[in-house]
């Protein structure tokens, strides 16, 4: 059984759109690469060919890999979050003791995850160590760049 796909609402809605931009766009695309690439005749040393068909097989792969993210997806109900304590879902500004500066992060199910634009899976390890956790809790987390100090400042939806 595939894993169950923790999403955001925001994430639910990425995810279709993905893959009806995959399913029309993209699906055109590959078939008219293809559509030309036989048009230069001989298969055997048809480079461009054996590249289309490889892109319609990745495409094919990510259309399979988005449709069962959204099959087995269990969506946050985030009008059932409260502020009491750090959940999937929770956006979470924390006081960052390296850097001396305050952070907001959002927990996120691992498909969701970008770090780089705050959103922590909750399977990281400062997703894991946030998780349950309340305001005023520091925390101090192992995470491939070292051990790290926060300190939560704010829990809300």
């Amino acid at each position: 059984m595939a894993k169950q796909a923790i999403l955001t609402d925001e994430g639910l809605k990425n995810y279709e759109q993905e893959l009806e931009y995959l399913k029309t766009v993209k699906r055109k695309e590959v078939a008219e690469k293809i559509k030309v690439a036989l048009s230069f005749g001989d298969l055997s040393e048809n480079s461009e060919y054996d590249e289309a068909k490889n892109d319609q097989a990745m495409l094919e792969a990510r259309i399979s890999q988005v449709e069962a993210i959204l099959k087995n997806a269990k969506i946050i109900d985030e009008s059932e979050l409260s502020n009491e304590h750090v959940h999937v879902g929770s956006k979470v500004k924390v006081h960052d003791f390296d850097f001396e500066e305050d952070v907001v992060y959002q927990i996120v199910g691992s498909n969701e995850a970008d770090p780089f634009n705050g959103k922590l899976s909750d399977e990281s390890p400062v997703g894991t160590a946030l998780l349950d956790r309340k305001v005023g809790d520091i925390i101090e987390v192992e995470t491939p760049d070292g051990l790290v100090k926060f300190e939560i400042l704010e829990i809300s939806k």
